[in-house]
């Protein structure tokens, strides 16, 4: 039983870690730039997709933890 709850707590940790970087991905993906009173809006759309999967990953890790941890 106790190996259980290590493991729940490594995948609480590796979920926040992967959700971190998602974060990351996702706010990194997108600059905006004022030139002459004109604002230009660049994005990365793949970069964006792979930062939304992170954030996934992690949703699922955390809740695979979560259980684990829980689990009697």
């Amino acid at each position: 039983m106790k190996i259980e709850k290590i493991i729940g707590t490594v995948l609480l940790l590796i979920s926040l870690y992967i959700g971190y970087l998602g974060i990351n991905k996702v706010s990194s993906s997108s600059k905006e730039v004022k030139v002459l009173g004109l604002e230009i809006d660049a994005s990365n759309e793949s970069g964006k997709e792979n930062g939304f999967m992170y954030i996934g990953l992690a949703v699922v890790l955390f809740a695979g933890g979560l259980y684990s941890i829980n689990k009697k």
